[in-house]
């Protein structure tokens, strides 16, 4: 779950995977890059439970996402700190870090709706995901995107698995508005987002419904 840490963040500077589309293995109306994965109630995972994931890349080789509803115990000071950013708004510094899942969690990311060219960015529908300094610089100058989380780690399925449980019903998938991955308080995000296609997920508890 949550990191107790900051490992070994300077990995922002770490450029991740880069380009404005989705990988050519999976025709881009079969790719659900941009869509919200939620973690059906009899999901037994407790690295998933209940959890709210953002997709951001589906193809035939696999799939990348990020969990957007799990807090770690780092804030975003302690993190510009590490990183020698100084000069960040008390707004700024107080803003939590999440945990983005259980892979490569010694790297930062930051999603965003901004669409200035940032370095090391993998845009997805209107979101970008950049994993670049650059975007924290600016961030402390007050030049940064004006909605944004901060992440560490992300989630990551091999070719088909992803297909697999969603045939299995371990997910639901909904439409990811910036409104509801920006503007919505993370403790009830997983909630929020089944409430926009008319499911009720205390009504679900004990069983899968459709992905």
């Amino acid at each position: 779950m949550a990191g107790s840490g900051l490992q070994r963040l300077d990995s922002l500077a770490t450029p991740a995977p880069s380009g404005t589309e989705y990988n050519g293995a999976m025709p881009l109306e079969s790719s659900l890059a941009s869509s919200m994965l939620l973690a059906m109630p009899g999901m037994d995972d407790p690295q998933f439970a209940r959890t709210a994931v953002l997709l951001c890349q589906h193809d035939g080789e696999g799939a990348m996402g990020i969990i957007l509803n799990r807090r770690t115990d780092v804030l975003l000071g302690e993190l510009l700190e590490q990183l020698g950013i100084k000069g960040a708004s008390r707004d700024i510094l107080a803003r939590s870090v999440l945990w983005g899942g259980p892979v490569q969690g010694d790297r930062g990311f930051v999603l965003h709706d901004d669409p200035r060219p940032w370095s090391s960015t993998l845009r997805f529908g209107p979101f970008g995901l950049t994993s670049s300094r650059e975007i924290l610089h600016a961030l402390a100058r007050g030049e940064g995107p004006e909605r944004f989380l901060v992440l560490i780690g992300h989630a990551g399925w091999g070719g088909e698995q992803l297909e697999g449980e969603l045939t299995q019903n371990a997910w639901l998938t909904v439409p990811a508005s910036e409104t509801l991955v920006f503007d919505t308080e993370s403790e009830v995000l997983w909630a929020e987002a089944a409430v926009q296609i008319g499911v009720d997920m205390a009504r679900m508890a004990d069983y899968s419904g459709h992905a």
